[in-house]
Parts: C-alpha cells; structure tokens; sequence
C-alpha cells in the first residue's frame, strides 16, 4: 500500500518467539528485536553501545509457523516491514500509543553465524502440479542451488566449476 512506513532492522530476539492462534483458528507469532547502535567515543578512543531500541514485532498465518519453528532467543536477525501505529488504553486508564512492526521478511543474519536453510512444504497449494502430486523437490530445480558436481549444470549453460560464478 502506498504511504506505508517500510523498515529494516537488524537486531537480536530478546527470546523466543511466541506462537499463538487467534479464536478463528489462524496462527500468529510475536516477538521482539533488540538494536543496539555502536557509537564511537572519541575520548575514550573506543566503540561503545548506544541507547538499544526494542521493537515489537508480528507475523501471521504459515509464515508465523516458519518464523516460531526457525529462530529462537539470542538469534540475530534482519528483518524489514511495515511499521503500525496502535493506540490502547493500559490498566489504569491511560491513553498509549505502540509502534510494531508488521514483518513482510526476516532471517538470520549471517554476518557472525551461519545457517542452513530448509525449503517448508507448502499447506497452501502453491507447491503442487495440476494432479495433486506434490513436486519433487530436486536442488537442481531451484535458482539458488549449488550445482551437485554431476554435468547437468553445465550442459544447461552453467559455468563449469573452475569459472566463476554466473552471475
């Protein structure tokens, strides 16, 4: 939608993320980002941490599924979405107003870590063929895919594996 805020935040969890389902059945996980700029005190001659921000953050449906069974407390993330506005009263009566935000995308950051990535069956179809059958799963069909050191690769037009990348 124009005119929504869209950010990026690298961050850590603070914990686990908390999965939960609505009354209707539709599932939900919320968390929180911790960033923490480093500012550089000149007299001290040192890198020093910042004033550390706290985000709020959600993400629905099959994706809360991801997210919930995929990072837990401690993990570094990059995140981007949308930033929401929400206004409540708390306990005591008081007006309040929240910033969340509502993540489009996140994944481990892998400046200080690495990760291995497994592709989710799909539950919404998209990962099916016109008969039902879902489709194999072969790292060849995929675009970001090592080529598994058979010739196919290269009899499709990639680099053998002493050249460089192709892209």
């Amino acid at each position: 939608m124009a005119g929504e805020t869209i950010v990026t935040v690298v961050g850590n969890l603070t914990a686990d993320p908390e999965l939960r389902y609505t009354q209707n059945g539709l599932p939900v996980t919320n968390f929180t980002i911790a960033s923490t700029p480093k500012v550089f005190d000149r007299q001290a001659n040192e890198w020093k941490d910042g004033e550390a921000l706290f985000l709020r953050a959600s993400v629905w449906r099959e994706f809360a599924e991801h997210v919930a069974g995929s990072l837990t407390k401690g993990a570094r993330v990059v995140a981007t979405g949308r930033l929401k506005q929400r206004s409540y009263q708390d306990r005591e009566g008081q007006n309040r107003t929240s910033i969340e935000l509502e993540v489009d995308e996140i994944g481990p950051s892998l400046r200080y870590a690495t990760a291995q990535v497994t592709r989710a069956a799909s539950g919404g179809g998209s990962g099916q063929t016109g008969g039902g059958q879902s489709r194999p799963q072969v790292a060849a069909d995929e675009p970001w895919a090592t080529p598994t050191g058979d010739d196919s690769w290269e009899a499709a037009g990639g680099a053998s594996h002493g050249d460089d990348t192709p892209f």
